[in-house]
């Protein structure tokens, strides 16, 4: 697998580094989204996940009070011994979580805490106290998606966050920053503004001081546009980041509406991780058959790491022999292309990336299809054409061309959006 700069080219944070030292091997490492609010049961997750039959990285994925910065909530369920949907890393005592994390964590078997919130700084203060320094978000993409947070006050709130996090961790260790642009909505927005977020959002990182950084991209509708993509996304991380910055890829299973049928979900998952290795991406989070239904136990989680994994391997081996072929990037792919233009018009706006990006979603030269965030313009549509491939029906202000069916806002009924969620499940099912 190709990499950002090599681990000897410049300093790379733990995550960083493990993540560099697999792909050297040829591995591609899997991720769960796992989180539990029982301490017990969530270092029992940790620990069916390091010693999964494959390369992984753990995860403390923390309650949705957490995310919303809710501590009396938290602190009132704990009182009352009543279950979160995540760990609630906030309000227990850092000796806690270490006590977690003990013989655990290590450079063989780094943890990311994961969140959503848009005022993180909270839960980086958590985090460097208990020993972590990997974590993700970002000003866009933990803002727009997930609440009503103002987009000045989330890029005031992540950029005070990035700032923590280089001054919390200890020398010579780096934390490690990943970027959810790539995710927006987790489906129905094409992919050039996945890609264009998820650059943006590391130079925005990289300019608050962080210099280890990963660029996530979701798995959409169509392999064929979704390789366009990733290749995309590599090309540009290349082109914009600074010098000296430690990065890689990471690819989410789709994240939309998941097969509900066990063999549909298994073979979406197998595809995401065969995706991976086409493009050469370095981590995959993947998602379980459980998905459709409810959170996933911890041994459906370490099924859907050791059936990606193996997917993975299998596929890596094929390249290795020949018997398929790593896709080429083009000059100047649709998605590139698209991509390039919107991150061009958005730095284009201020030296201050978090300043442009404010910019740039009050003109609408960013707009997400069908986010209702009162900072998002709302004006551009997409379509899932007759191939699977996602287009843009009305670009709004954006610097693109619209090159779905004409009409944008009326092209998308209620009916057609529903079949347009459902349609990647409905195709797995069958």
């Amino acid at each position: 697998m190709s990499t950002g700069p090599s681990p000897a080219a410049v300093p790379a944070s733990p995550f960083g580094r493990f993540v560099a030292e697999a792909a050297a091997g040829g591995r591609l490492v899997v991720q769960p989204r796992m989180g539990f609010g029982d301490p017990g049961l969530m270092r029992h997750g940790l620990e069916r996940t390091r010693f999964a039959a494959a390369t992984t990285v753990g995860t403390l994925t923390l309650d949705s009070y957490t995310r919303l910065g809710d501590h009396a909530a938290v602190r009132r369920a704990l009182r009352a011994g009543l279950p979160l949907n995540g760990y609630p890393l906030v309000d227990l005592p850092a000796g806690r979580t270490r006590r977690l994390l003990d013989g655990l964590l290590g450079p063989d078997f780094p943890v990311q805490v994961r969140h959503g919130s848009a005022r993180p700084t909270a839960i980086v203060k958590a985090m460097t106290r208990a020993g972590l320094d990997a974590t993700e978000g970002g000003p866009v993409s933990y803002c727009l998606p997930y609440g009503r947070t103002p987009l000045r006050e989330s890029v005031d709130h992540w950029a005070r966050a990035c700032e923590l996090l280089t001054r919390l961790v200890p020398a010579p260790r780096l934390p490690h920053l990943e970027t959810f642009g790539g995710c927006l909505l987790g489906q129905l927005c094409p992919p050039a503004l996945l890609v264009a977020v998820s650059v943006l959002e590391a130079l925005f990182f990289t300019q608050h001081g962080i210099r280890s950084v990963s660029l996530s991209y979701a798995q959409q509708t169509h392999p064929g546009q979704d390789e366009d993509a990733l290749l995309a996304l590599r090309q540009l991380a290349a082109r914009f980041l600074p010098p000296g910055t430690d990065w890689h890829l990471v690819l989410y299973t789709y994240m939309g509406v998941f097969p509900r049928t066990g063999t549909g979900a298994r073979r979406l998952l197998e595809d995401s991780a065969r995706l991976a290795v086409r493009t050469g991406v370095e981590r995959l989070v993947v998602k379980t058959a459980a998905e459709a239904h409810r959170i996933p136990s911890v041994a459906e989680n370490v099924g859907a790491l050791e059936s990606a994994g193996t997917a993975a391997e299998l596929a890596a081996a094929r390249q290795r022999d020949g018997r398929t072929a790593r896709p080429v990037p083009p000059a100047d792919s649709e998605v590139h292309a698209e991509a390039r233009a919107l991150v061009e018009a958005v730095l284009s706006l201020s030296p201050d990336v978090g300043l442009a990006l404010r910019t740039a979603f009050a003109h609408g030269l960013l707009d997400v299809p069908y986010c209702l965030h009162p900072d998002n313009a709302g004006r551009a549509r997409s379509v899932v054409d007759a191939s699977g491939r996602l287009r843009w029906s009305s670009v709004g202000a954006m610097p693109l061309t619209a090159d779905g069916p004409p009409g944008g806002h009326e092209v998308m009924t209620s009916a057609g959006l529903l079949t347009a969620l459902n349609s990647v499940a409905l195709r797995y099912d069958r």
